[in-house]
């Protein structure tokens, strides 16, 4: 891009210092280039102009021709006055009302000029009012750069008070247009443009804020949307391949006795084809010198973490060691014991590590991680610490990553001169589109199939006038020796929501569930580690037979017995949450259920999520609908989001063109990935650009 488009905002005409402090602080604009990519919302159809006698109220915005003859300030209740102007034609009157920044408009209206009015009519009584519509003299519209389809723009509460509306802008940016040219420069290959038959970048550009047509405004939004997805994807391949080829792996070539000793004599069942496929691609993976980068998803039950042991033999098996890193206390032990049970009887060497671990275990982990004696430790962000060392640590699980930031696992990377092989579970389903854009220089592994003799959780939901019937059920199924999981998503009172508290049920259960026929577990996230446990641990061993609790228990409990999950208030609830508590049971050879409790008052989101949980056990399908529901930036959290800081393609709405422009973007690198071929220089040009930048998302066109 030019480099007229790196002058700073305020030197544009019709902004200042004082308008530029403003866009800088509310929009993030500071040069020309961020105006130029301050992309429309929606756009206005400002070719047609009625008369005063044709409007209704249910007309949404319109324009009317026509002077300002009176104006006048009405004096209200606490001194809340307002601006009132009455605007004529030749067909009636208009009320125009200004509530805000009455003393500028009363000093920059022109009284019997032609003006032209722009804004959403109200209606009170037989009256017709129009609040801070946006206005112009007649003479300077006709001269305006003009299409048929007016941009509108973001704005904030700030910029509103200060009078810059999306009018302002849109002269803004008509300024810019006349002082750059519209003369800015291509960033896709012409081969490209023409076999895709794309709108060329400056024509995109002016389409896409002074459209002159439907048809054109289309095709600048396609065009503009393919370039951010296609370099996002260019991005994220080139570090793939980048860390194939320049970070050196430990090449595991051996598959030998650890491995073979558990496939063929401790394998507690028979891998299912997934689980086959999966080992092969990390077997392939881990066999060549690039370091392995590879997400492994699997709804929960799936059987990853036998994936992980196997993987973590085959470390083993070339002399090497492993770790596994868990997001919290309670999944660490689970992890810990898992394995140990399934490592039983090959002579392996399995540690525990956590921040309860005793000051001589440490001590002795310590030593036996430094001699080698260790072969595989299981802990929490404890595996970080800086005495925590390896004699040669081979590979690194992690598990539910999108729980540690990438600064702590680089400190993994860290403890190994040649940087271990990394695994990366997780059993929240990521929708592909999601995948794409947030693990695209991650090769995806996915488990999508159960373990055979696991049947589908049968899912119901009743409202909380069902309880007496939902409770009846609970009783037979304890009476066949069965278990219960019962969730809150409160532990104490809310005065704001009226949702039932933790300790409220707990009670309410305790009387409905009597000892000494009924016992009664209880887990919060404000008790402390060790009560924690103790009480999962009961639950675990069959002493208690429901276990009433918060979402501590989302992750990190199984109990197979357990074959009811009792969902209290389930509306508090989002997608991914009640698909990830389902999954606590159904991990016996019974029948399970989910029952999802709400009350009868639900939103029409609410209303799909719950016919969603009760169609499907599928967790892509679900984790399709809560995108769908809740927008990327809300289901990655507030760690990822910024990730998807699109400028105008959305992953959701534009998932083909993602789809299009990996595909684009994989085939270009495959025939060049050097991008050295002279046709392919734009392209180079842009990617060394976006590599400057510390946070490509903040895309440069």
């Amino acid at each position: 891009m030019s480099d007229q488009l790196q002058t700073p905002i305020e030197y544009l005409k019709g902004v200042g210092p004082n308008r530029a402090q403003l866009l800088r602080r509310e929009l993030g604009i500071s040069t020309y280039a961020d105006l130029l990519q301050f992309f429309p919302t929606r756009y206005i159809d400002r070719t047609k102009y009625y008369k005063i006698a044709e409007l209704r109220n249910t007309m949404a915005e319109v324009q009317i021709i026509g002077k300002i003859v009176h104006l006048k300030t009405i004096e209200g209740k606490r001194g809340q006055n307002r601006l009132t102007a009455t605007f004529v034609d030749d067909t009636g009157q208009l009320e125009l009302v200004w509530f805000k920044g009455q003393k500028w408009i009363r000093d920059t209206i022109k009284i019997n000029v032609p003006m032209v009015v722009f804004g959403k009519i109200n209606q009170f009584g037989n009256q017709v009012n129009m609040a801070h519509p946006e206005m112009e003299p007649l003479d300077q519209h006709q001269q305006q750069l003009r299409s048929a389809l007016q941009a509108v723009y973001p704005s904030t509460e700030n910029l509103s008070k200060k009078n810059i509306t999306s009018r302002v802008v849109s002269n803004m940016m008509q300024n810019l247009f006349l002082e750059t040219g519209g003369n800015f420069a291509e960033t896709l290959p012409d081969y490209q443009i023409e076999q895709m038959n794309l709108m060329k970048k400056p024509d995109a550009l002016f389409n896409i804020h002074f459209p002159k047509s439907n048809e054109h405004l289309a095709k600048a939004q396609f065009r503009l949307k393919f370039e951010e997805l296609f370099y996002i994807q260019v991005r994220l391949l080139m570090n793939n391949l980048i860390r194939k080829h320049k970070i050196q792996g430990h090449a595991f070539t051996v598959v030998g006795d650890y491995f073979n000793a558990f496939y063929h004599r401790h394998l507690p069942f028979e891998l299912t084809d997934a689980q086959k496929r999966v080992i092969r691609e990390i077997r392939n993976d881990m066999a060549t010198n690039a370091q392995m980068n590879r997400l492994l998803q699997g709804d929960v039950g799936s059987g990853k973490t036998i994936v992980a042991l196997m993987s973590m033999l085959i470390a083993l098996d070339n002399g090497f060691q492993s770790c596994l890193m868990a997001p919290t206390e309670i999944l660490a032990n689970q992890h810990f014991r898992g394995l140990s049970d399934l490592a039983n009887g090959l002579g392996i060497n399995i540690k525990l590590l956590t921040g309860s671990t005793k000051t001589a275990e440490r001590k002795l982990i310590h030593e036996e991680l430094i001699t080698g004696k260790l072969h595989i430790l299981i802990g929490t962000h404890a595996l970080l610490e800086d005495k925590v060392q390896f004699e040669n640590l081979g590979l690194a699980v992690i598990d539910e990553q999108h729980r540690f930031g990438v600064e702590q696992r680089s400190k993994l990377w860290k403890k190994s001169e040649i940087p271990p092989h990394v695994l990366v579970m997780t059993a929240t389903p990521i929708p592909r589109t999601l995948a794409m854009s947030l693990y695209g220089d991650l090769d995806v592994s996915v488990i999508d199939e159960l373990p055979p003799g696991r049947k589908p959780i049968q899912t119901v939901h009743r409202y909380d006038s069902n309880r007496l019937k939902v409770w009846k059920f609970l009783k037979d199924e304890i009476a066949k020796g069965r278990q219960v999981y019962i969730v809150y998503p409160l532990i104490q009172e809310s005065e704001k929501m009226d949702f039932k508290d933790l300790m409220d049920g707990y009670e309410s259960i305790s009387r409905d569930f009597p000892l000494p026929q009924y016992s009664v577990s209880m887990v919060h996230g404000q008790m402390k580690p060790a009560e924690k446990d103790a009480e999962m641990e009961r639950f675990s061993q069959g002493k208690t037979n429901i276990m009433v609790a918060t979402t501590v228990i989302e992750v990190g409990v199984n109990v197979p017995n357990a074959s009811v999950m009792v969902i209290e208030s389930a509306e508090r609830f989002g997608l991914s949450q009640l698909h990830q508590l389902r999954g606590r049971v159904g991990r016996g050879a019974e029948q399970s259920y989910c029952i999802l409790m709400t009350s009868f008052k639900l939103s029409s989101d609410t209303q799909t999520r719950l016919e969603t949980m009760v169609r499907t056990n599928d967790g892509f399908e679900i984790a399709e609908v809560d995108l769908k529901l809740r927008g990327p930036g809300d289901l990655m959290g507030t760690q990822q989001s910024g990730v998807l800081n699109l400028r105008i393609a959305d992953i959701v709405r534009d998932r083909d063109i993602l789809q299009l422009a990996r595909n684009v973007a994989l085939k270009l690198l495959k025939e060049d990935a050097p991008l050295v071929k002279p046709e392919h220089a734009i392209v180079a040009k842009v990617y060394h650009e976006l590599t400057r930048k510390s946070n490509i998302w903040n895309y440069i066109s």
